[in-house]
C-alpha cells in the first residue's frame, strides 16, 4: 500500500470473510500532530490514526483517494469487513478510501474520563477546545500532504462530517478536488437556539409517526415515568439512576428509519413486575441508547461544534427546552420524547461524563475566538460539492441546510424524500449514485447556472 509520496502503510491486514463478502485490504497510517493546529511548535502532541481501505481486485489500479469524515462529533470512523456499510463497497469500486478516526476518537489519542483524569476543569476545557472541525480539517490536511503531497482529494462527509466539509471549504479548499455530503450541510450563521427549535418541530413530526404506527408505546413510557416520579430507584447497568429526563432521550432513535419500531420493542420489554419493577432487558436497552460511554466527545462538544467566532452556546438545549418544552413528565397519558440534544443534567448524571461535567460547563460558557467558517470564501467557493438533503431529517434541518447551500458557491443539492438521517448507512450505494451523477455536471459554470434557475440548484 504505497502512497503517491512513497509512504508505506504501517500495518497491512485483511478484513472480512471471502465467502460472506466484504473482503478488503487495509493499511494503517498514524501521524503525530500538535494539539493546537495554529501552533506547530506546540509540545503537546497527539496521534491521528487513519485506515486506508482497498478492494482486493483493484489493488493494481491507480485509483484516486476519498477521505471519509464521520458523523458525530466524537464518533470514530466505521470499521471495514463483512459488516461494513454498503456505501463502502460503492466507494471502493472508485477510490482508495481513507477512514479517519477524528482526533480524540477511536485510535486517535482518545479523550475521555480516563485520559483527561488529573486535569483541572479549566485545563480540560482548554484542551477539548482543540477537538472541533477546524482542528479536524487541519489533521486531514496533514494526512493529505503525508500521502499525496500537493494533490487534492475527494471527501465524503456524513452528518457532522458535512459540517467539517464546510470548514474545509472555508480554510483549505486547495486540498479538495470535490466533496460529497449526506445529511450534513451546517446551519452557517443560524443561532443555535433556532437550530434546536427547528429540530424540535422535526421530533414532533416523527413522534406523531410513532404514535400512528405504535399508539401504545408512549403510554408505556408514561407508566414508566410515573413509576420513576413516584420515587422508584431504578438503576441502569452503568449505576446511573434512571430519571424521566434520561428516559425521554431514547427519542433520538426516531432520527433513524427503524426508530419507531425500535421504541415499540423497547416498550414491550419494559416491566419485570408490571408497575413495580422494570426489567433488566429494558434497563440494558435504555442504557444502550442514552449512555455516552462510547462517544464522550459527542456530549461534551455537541454544542461547542456550533460555536462559531464570537458565539457563546450557553447550554442552548436547556435554554430552548425551558422556554418551549417538552416537560419532564407525561402529557395526556403519553411521555414526550427528546431528540438530538445534550442537556446539562445528563452530562452530570452519566458516569462516563461526570468527571468532565465541570469542563463541559466551561465550554458552554466559552466565548469562541476561532471561526469555524469563512462566509466570504464560501460564497466564492469553486470546489464542486454535491449534497443530499433529507427532507425528513430529524437532526439537520432541511431549510437551514438550503440556506447555507444557497450562500455557498458551486453547491448542488440533491433532495431526498425517502430516507432519514441514516440514509447513507442504509442505502448508501443508491444515494451516492445519485450524487455521483450530479457531480458529473457540477462544474462551477454549470452550478452557477443551476442555482439561478427555478429549484435553486436541486437535482
Amino acid at each position: 500500500m504505497r502512497a503517491p509520496t512513497g509512504v508505506e502503510a504501517l500495518r497491512v491486514r485483511w478484513w472480512g470473510d471471502v465467502r460472506a463478502g466484504g473482503r478488503v485490504l487495509t493499511g494503517d497510517h498514524v501521524l503525530e500532530v500538535p494539539l493546537d493546529p495554529l501552533d506547530p511548535d506546540d509540545h503537546d502532541r497527539i496521534a491521528v490514526y487513519a485506515r486506508e481501505v482497498r478492494a482486493p481486485d483493484l489493488l493494481e489500479e491507480d485509483l484516486p483517494y476519498l477521505l471519509f469524515l464521520q458523523g458525530g462529533p466524537g464518533g470514530r470512523a466505521p470499521r471495514p469487513g463483512a459488516d461494513a456499510s454498503g456505501w463502502l463497497d460503492w466507494a471502493l469500486r472508485r477510490y482508495r478510501v481513507i477512514l479517519l478516526d477524528q482526533r480524540g476518537t477511536g485510535l486517535s489519542t482518545p479523550q475521555d474520563r480516563h485520559t483527561l483524569a488529573g486535569l483541572a476543569p479549566d485545563a480540560a476545557a482548554d484542551r477539548l477546545a482543540h477537538f472541533r472541525a477546524d482542528a479536524i480539517v487541519s489533521d486531514a490536511e496533514a494526512l493529505r500532504r503525508h500521502l499525496l503531497r500537493d494533490q487534492p482529494w475527494t471527501v465524503l462527509g456524513q452528518s457532522f462530517g458535512g459540517f467539517c466539509v464546510w470548514t474545509y471549504l472555508s480554510f483549505s479548499p486547495h486540498g479538495l478536488r470535490a466533496a460529497y455530503v449526506t445529511g450534513g450541510i451546517p446551519p452557517v450563521g443560524a443561532h443555535l437556539d433556532d437550530v434546536y427549535r427547528a429540530t424540535r418541530r422535526a421530533v414532533d413530526r416523527r413522534t406523531a409517526e410513532l404514535d400512528e404506527d405504535h399508539p401504545e408505546t408512549r403510554g408505556v413510557f408514561a407508566d414508566v415515568a410515573r413509576h420513576l416520579l413516584d420515587g422508584a430507584a431504578e438503576r441502569l447497568p452503568t449505576g446511573e439512576r434512571l430519571t424521566v429526563g434520561r428516559l425521554q432521550e431514547v427519542g433520538h432513535v426516531l432520527g433513524a428509519a427503524g426508530g419507531p419500531d425500535l421504541l415499540a420493542r423497547l416498550a414491550e420489554d419494559a416491566w419485570a413486575l408490571p408497575g413495580r419493577q422494570l426489567s433488566d432487558t429494558f434497563l440494558a436497552d435504555v442504557t444502550a441508547q442514552v449512555s455516552y460511554a462510547g462517544a464522550p466527545l459527542y456530549a461534551v462538544l455537541h454544542e461547542a461544534c456550533c460555536g462559531d467566532l464570537g458565539v457563546v452556546t450557553g447550554w442552548s438545549s436547556d435554554r430552548v427546552r425551558a422556554a418551549d418544552g417538552p416537560p419532564r413528565e407525561p402529557v395526556d397519558g403519553r411521555l414526550p420524547l427528546t431528540g438530538e440534544n445534550v442537556y446539562r443534567d445528563s452530562v452530570r448524571a452519566d458516569p462516563a461524563l461526570v468527571p468532565l461535567a465541570d469542563a463541559a460547563d466551561l465550554l458552554a460558557q466559552r466565548h469562541w475566538d476561532r471561526p469555524l467558517y469563512d462566509r466570504d470564501r464560501l460564497a466564492a467557493n469553486t470546489v464542486p460539492v454535491v449534497a443530499c438533503v433529507y427532507e425528513r431529517d430529524m437532526f439537520v434541518d432541511p431549510q437551514l441546510s438550503r440556506a447555507t447551500a444557497q450562500a455557498t458557491g458551486c453547491v448542488t443539492v440533491v433532495s431526498d424524500e425517502d430516507h432519514h438521517h441514516d440514509g447513507l448507512r442504509r442505502d448508501g450505494a443508491e444515494i451516492l449514485g445519485r450524487l455521483e451523477q450530479a457531480l458529473a455536471g457540477a462544474t462551477p459554470d454549470a452550478v452557477a447556472r443551476a442555482r439561478s434557475e427555478p429549484g435553486g440548484g436541486e437535482a
